[in-house]
């Protein structure tokens, strides 16, 4: 009797066992996928990261020669004169000054 009940605790554990296995298994597979996925989106983020910097980057020279566009082209201001490009308005008072202040 104690030999039979034994047996029927080493079944069961046999079970078990497989069972365990059966999960590490899944859980082996469920963690490569998530493994390959997490790669393809860091790939997926260094991308978007370059494309950022990229973006970036054009932006600044965009606006750089937006700047030394309207830093180079003269603006007329209302004046008698008509050859006067700038308006100062003290001693103090630069073109380059004047041009700051439209920015």
């Amino acid at each position: 009797e104690k030999k039979l009940k034994l047996e029927e605790k080493i079944t069961v554990l046999q079970q078990q066992n497989e069972e365990l296995r059966a999960r590490i298994e899944q859980n082996t597979v469920i963690t490569r996928q998530l493994s390959e996925e997490n790669a393809n989106l860091q790939e997926y983020v260094e991308k978007e990261m370059e494309e950022k910097k990229k973006l970036s980057k054009t932006n600044e020279e965009l606006l750089w020669k937006l700047q030394e566009e309207d830093a180079v082209s003269p603006v007329k201001l209302p004046s008698t004169s008509s050859t006067s490009f700038y308006r100062c308005s003290s001693a103090n008072s630069s073109p380059a000054k004047v041009r700051t202040l439209r920015q």
